[in-house]
């Protein structure tokens, strides 16, 4: 398994929501705030146009070719894509509910894909949302299937054909452990159509795919450093429907997928599906169920499926424990067993603080995107004085402490936009960390000398070559700025940014604004859509209190509508921000528009 990972130029727009207590319900929210109801699937356009024409979809960017299997090789034998209905006879898309066992590996190095996968069936709600329900083999069946995944702050639908590579008639890539049952292996073709093509999924990072399933927020630690409460982190993740993968450490690519002697494979995902304290010769003793994704290869030490140690427990702690003795890659371990063989723990959380407290609290979330341009924005970090100033910077303000303390948290995600598609182009995921300064209130932009005086007041732990970083802090309330960096100077790359703090009473007013805007928008959507067309724009715009001449019209349609001449309201969000920096002093700004401005407005 390799590394991967990252996230800031112009902020794009802000949300909160609710998180703590009740997870289930309304801690997904904090980081869904484009909701995929408000979108218009083309699965439903594209289905029924092939039930009217009586064919079978066939989609055209993403062939049955070689092409969509690799890019920098040709497969060393013929494989024949074909329809389930082609392999077995009486296909099905889920067969008896979802589940962890229908993950199976095959030809491909996607093992951090598939264990996430396999967390992904522990949570029904979550499921269906990456996998919608209902789709099937046979009632208005037309070769089209269906999946969401979270990218960039939005949920993105990704709609494929259901022809699979095969060889023999034998699925060449995931397949279930059920013969006749086709989720997973569809779920990963539309996983390699969102990255470009089934190679693009070799080797990677479990929590990147935890957070395109959930548009969570990944946390890493090393099981080697971590504090005596790791136990208590992994249980309190579990209970709250968090992610949760694992992996051996690797010191060199040759000892990639090496066999211990233990059973267990090093640089290699495995998932972590299940806790428990049990009573053993009078003792508690607590242990850790992992899976491998491979479905097969397992622990054979203690508390493994035919250890001796299972003899010696009672048979009601067995149907507790779920206990089943077969080769399906999945097994028990001691817990402190689980600490000295694996090296890290991989924790994707639904919202900031399901690893922390109890409480329900209010987050502020704000939102990035930029880019380190070589010449101009790619500055490095700070071993490079002479540039390190030049990369973008962020305003951050911590309004409040947390209750009872004198710091507010504070939590920085800085995620790598599209390597993983841009591999075909020999583009590989750069190393990347950020550094946080205290600043003055009206300190937007530092300059190149306040670096050569005062130290960071907190950074990333390290600069590592992972899609995203993330990383929570302790910091007192006041203006800060936040500099993303790659490590070497003059490496390009789009990135992705989100700050996350406890939100303040004066924020939950200012939010309040949004509804201004909510309500132009509204009033335009005629079809109750969702989106408004490129011809309701302008009247959106002029409700929204802005008047624009033609020729800028046909410019904002031309930016911010997408291929079917529709404006989202996130876009139509960043269109009025765009209007009002790029015509209006920003002491003039209308008052629904200057809280954006001040929140949203990338300082480079």
């Amino acid at each position: 398994m390799s590394t991967q990972g990252l996230r800031g130029n112009m902020p794009t727009y802000m949300f909160s929501g609710v998180s703590g207590g009740s997870q289930k319900k309304e801690a997904v929210k904090a980081r869904t705030a484009v909701v995929m109801a408000d979108k218009k699937p083309r699965y439903q356009l594209l289905k029924r146009r092939c039930l009217d024409q009586g064919v079978l979809f066939e989609d055209p960017e993403f062939p049955a070719e070689d092409s969509s299997l690799f890019f920098s090789q040709k497969p060393q034998v013929s494989f024949e894509w074909k329809r389930p209905h082609e392999i077995v006879n009486n296909p099905e898309f889920i067969t008896g509910g979802a589940s962890r066992t229908d993950i199976c590996q095959g030809d491909l190095g996607d093992c951090w894909l598939l264990a996430a996968v396999a967390s992904l069936t522990l949570d029904q709600k979550l499921l269906d949302r990456v996998v919608p329900p209902k789709q099937n083999f046979q009632e208005n069946y037309a070769g089209i299937f269906h999946f969401w995944f979270w990218q960039y702050n939005e949920w993105v639908e990704v709609v494929v054909d259901d022809r699979l590579p095969t060889f023999r008639n034998r699925l060449v890539y995931l397949h279930s452990a059920e013969q006749n049952e086709f989720w997973s292996a569809l779920l990963e073709k539309a996983y390699a159509k969102l990255n470009g093509n089934y190679e693009s999924l070799k080797g990677g990072n479990t929590l990147e795919a935890m957070e395109d399933f959930t548009g969570g927020l990944g946390e890493m630690f090393d099981l080697n450093e971590s504090s005596s409460d790791m136990y208590a982190t992994i249980q309190k993740a579990l209970q709250r429907r968090s992610m949760v993968g694992c992996s051996i450490d690797i010191s060199s690519s040759a000892e990639t997928e090496a066999r211990t002697p233990s059973g267990l494979i090093k640089g290699h995902a495995y998932s972590v599906t299940g806790l428990q304290e049990i009573k053993y010769k009078g003792k508690p003793v607590r242990l850790i169920r992992v899976r491998n994704p491979w479905g097969q290869v397992e622990w054979n030490g203690a508390w493994s499926d035919n250890s001796a140690e299972w003899k010696m427990i009672d048979t009601s702690e067995h149907r507790t424990l779920n206990m089943v003795s077969k080769d399906d890659g999945e097994f028990w371990m001691a817990f402190e067993d689980f600490c000295k063989h694996f090296g890290k723990l991989e924790v994707c959380n639904l919202t900031p603080d399901s690893l922390y407290g109890d409480s329900t609290r209010k987050w502020n979330v704000s939102v990035y995107e930029g880019k380190w341009q070589k010449g101009s924005t790619a500055g490095g970090c700070r071993n490079f004085p002479e540039t390190f100033w030049t990369n973008p910077q962020y305003k951050l303000r911590l309004h409040d402490a947390d209750d009872g303390k004198n710091d507010s948290t504070l939590m920085i995600a800085i995620l790598q936009k599209n390597r993983r598609k841009l591999r075909k182009e020999g583009v590989d995921l750069l190393t990347i960390g950020f550094a946080i300064y205290k600043a003055e209130p009206g300190d937007d932009h530092l300059p190149e000398e306040f670096f050569q005086f005062h130290a960071s007041v907190a950074r990333s732990k390290s600069y590592i070559n992972v899609r995203e970083i993330c990383q929570r802090f302790q910091l007192p309330p006041g203006d800060y700025i936040l500099v993303p960096t790659t490590f070497q100077p003059h490496h390009e790359a789009d990135f992705h940014g989100d700050g996350f703090s406890i939100m303040s009473d004066t924020w939950l007013m200012k939010e309040k604004s949004l509804s201004v805007l909510q309500t132009a928008f509204l009033k335009c959507d005629n079809d109750n859509s969702g989106t408004i067309s490129s011809y309701e724009l302008r009247s959106a715009i002029e409700e929204a209190g802005f008047q624009v001449n033609n020729q800028l019209i046909q410019l904002l349609v031309l930016r911010y509508a997408n291929d079917y001449m529709e404006i989202y309201f996130d876009n139509f969000i960043r269109c009025l921000v765009r209007l009002e920096t790029s015509f209006t002093p920003v002491q003039k700004y209308t008052a629904p528009l200057m809280w954006l401005y001040k929140y949203m407005y990338n300082i480079i």
